[in-house]
């Protein structure tokens, strides 16, 4: 711990002055219950399903998944989940899966298996490439830049943010070794249309992989026939991702790699003997991963039930459409996307700019993650509807109403047009840690204890909307940098 929240000394501290200082490390921690955040959790709002995961977390926390046969309870229980995942996104017998610590680490596995089946000599081994809509999951520019497999962005539908078929299967060349769907993306809310795109993809012998993080615990139990089959289900798709820790309501770091064969899924795989200890095994990127996730995620499982996880789906699907709804009535705001799921993106007109509506949201008691623009997507507001906020709804829109009028009378926010000149002719390459001290400062993120974070965020937000992206890629790295130093 850090901070004057607790007392460093030689003598361990006694449990009490632990607990009261974790709660001092979390007075400005977002909420994690309540339904008022989001973004980042997710809240069933079931108490016996959040007890039941918080009991299994603790009393597994010290055990190891390296070693299926050291700590066989924690194999049994990730097989039980995959057995659920498996049924419930239609995979055949064949189906095989991983629990991960998230969708991240799903993709990187993903991709990993991809750039590692293709054939060893030829373009696909020497120049190996993913085609992903734009709107993928931005993880997968991260898993490229980890795994050297470069990211063919095609852009999506102007308007309805889906990605274009014609225009994936265009892209697919012969150093392609995945294609990316989403189900849904994460900034608009939308399933992609996943039967062309896994179609195309076949066609030319490749990959394709669904991602469905946020959506494949929620899309299941809706059963909306105007959503298109994205799943298993559809020939050509080969894995899929789904995150339990966001609506399968477990507690953080459990998720899950689905792949349609074991064939497809050894070449993320790994084994080493080449050493003088114990001949290396691991099933993900982690060797050494605390069994708590996987037991807190099974817990939850039998707590709540596929019954239990059908009704929490409805309560969250339809008040998102409640929301949707009402957003309809404020005028100033407007659904950037019809919602396929649980995510919406709102967006504003000239009076008044999302990033002020966003800080309003904040001081009324609500988190609202705001989205700078990009490409033909203006910039927005993500809301991640849970269980939780069902029976919220109406204070939400009222709380929305009122940051839209607070943002109107204020006006538009903008940035510094000196500093957004000066930002726009940086080069980002050449941003040393003395440039960004002085960006820092420029912006008013620094003061005499180092970098500070006002409490409204607009002025930053405007400001980094106006940088060019590689900018405010390294500006943000500044900022990220600066946080995670020991003062």
């Amino acid at each position: 711990m850090t901070g004057d929240s607790m007392r460093h000394t030689d003598d361990g501290a006694p449990l009490t002055d632990i607990l009261s200082g974790l709660e001092a490390l979390r007075a400005h921690d977002v909420p994690v219950h309540g339904g008022r955040t989001l973004a980042y959790v997710y809240d069933a709002g079931v108490g016996a399903a959040d007890e039941a995961g918080r009991a299994a977390l603790a009393a597994f926390g010290a055990t190891n998944g390296l070693d299926p046969t050291a700590f066989p309870s924690i194999g049994a229980m990730e097989q039980d989940l995959i057995a659920v995942a498996t049924r419930l996104l239609h995979g055949p017998g064949t189906t095989v899966g991983v629990a991960t610590s998230g969708g991240t680490e799903s993709i990187l596995l993903a991709v990993l298996a991809a750039r590692d089946a293709a054939a060893p000599a030829g373009p696909a081994a020497e120049r190996p490439s993913m085609v992903l809509p734009d709107t993928a999951h931005a993880a997968f520019r991260k898993a490229g830049h980890y795994l050297g497999v470069r990211p063919v962005l095609v852009p999506v539908d102007p308007a309805t943010f889906r990605a274009d078929p014609v225009a994936m299967a265009a892209a697919i060349d012969e150093t392609t070794v995945l294609v990316v769907a989403s189900a849904p993306s994460y900034a608009h809310g939308v399933v992609d249309p996943v039967a062309p795109i896994a179609a195309a993809a076949a066609a030319a012998g490749v990959r394709c992989h669904v991602d469905a993080c946020i959506g494949g615990w929620v899309l299941p139990f809706l059963d909306e026939p105007e959503t298109p089959r994205w799943d298993f289900a559809v020939d050509g798709v080969t894995s899929i991702s789904v995150d339990l820790h966001k609506y399968g309501y477990t507690p953080k770091g459990l998720a899950l790699l689905l792949h349609r064969t074991p064939q497809l899924r050894r070449t993320h795989l790994f084994a080493t003997a080449d050493w003088p200890g114990y001949t290396m095994l691991n099933t993900t990127v982690q060797s050494t991963k605390s069994g708590g996730p996987v037991a807190a995620g099974w817990a939850v499982a039998q707590a709540l039930g596929i019954d239990g996880y059908r009704a929490l789906a409805l309560q969250a699907r339809e008040a998102t459409r409640a929301i949707a709804e009402g957003v309809s009535d404020i005028p100033g705001v407007r659904v950037l996307a019809e919602p396929d799921t649980t995510l919406l993106a709102l967006a504003s007109d000239h009076s008044c700019d999302v990033y002020t509506v966003a800080d309003e949201m904040a001081a009324r008691g609500w988190l609202v993650q705001p989205q700078l623009p990009y490409a033909a997507s203006p910039a927005s507001l993500h809301l991640s509807v849970a269980a939780a906020t069902a029976p919220l709804v109406t204070e939400l829109l009222a709380a929305l109403g009122e940051a839209v009028s607070a943002a109107q009378a204020a006006g538009p926010v903008g940035a510094d047009p000196a500093l957004a000149a000066a930002l726009a002719a940086i080069d980002p390459g050449r941003i040393d840690d003395a440039a960004l001290d002085g960006l820092l400062a420029a912006a008013g993120l620094t003061g005499a204890e180092g970098l500070t974070l006002p409490q409204r965020m607009a002025p930053v937000n405007a400001l980094l909307d106006s940088a060019p992206p590689r900018v405010r890629e390294q500006l943000l790295l500044g900022v990220l940098d600066r946080l995670t130093r020991r003062r």
